[in-house]
């Protein structure tokens, strides 16, 4: 597996403690920033990151800002992005479970490191149902083809 890691200025710390995480799991990684504290604009580094995940360049792409929303917002213009937005261990759970999310989004002011680092493990260790939740999943990709 290999996963694209970027962030905002508002994610920089996060970003961090995530590349820790995927360094503890032995996981192929490249972080491309930012590692800047003025602030940078959300889009510049979400939508390189999505089209890299896009393109089958990496498996997967985590995302941080403040909120994680900018972020997620961006990756999802990029056609086969399924990004989302995740704060609680359930829900990293489930979207890989169920919706096979592609891109995780965090928000660094929203979260605590220690929180963020168990979300990562567990949305990057994840893996996808199918069944019942391919067909959903489908008529997505369905609907970006038109």
């Amino acid at each position: 597996m290999k996963v694209i890691l970027a962030s905002d200025h508002g994610g920089v710390s996060l970003r961090r403690e995530v590349s820790e995480v995927l360094e503890e799991l032995d996981i192929e990684f490249e972080d491309i920033g930012c590692d800047c504290e003025g602030s940078v604009d959300y889009p510049d580094y979400a939508i390189p990151a999505a089209e890299r995940v896009a393109s089958g360049e990496f498996d997967k792409g985590i995302l941080i800002c403040g909120t994680g929303i900018g972020m997620s917002i961006a990756a999802n213009k990029v056609k086969g992005i399924r990004a989302a937005l995740v704060h609680d261990l359930f829900t990293a759970k489930v979207t890989r479970e169920h919706n096979d999310s592609n891109v995780l989004c965090m928000g660094e002011r929203v979260i605590g490191p220690g929180l963020a680092r168990e979300i990562a493990k567990t949305w990057v260790t994840g893996e996808f149902e199918a069944g019942r939740h391919e067909k959903r999943v489908n008529k997505i990709a369905e609907y970006e083809n038109k």
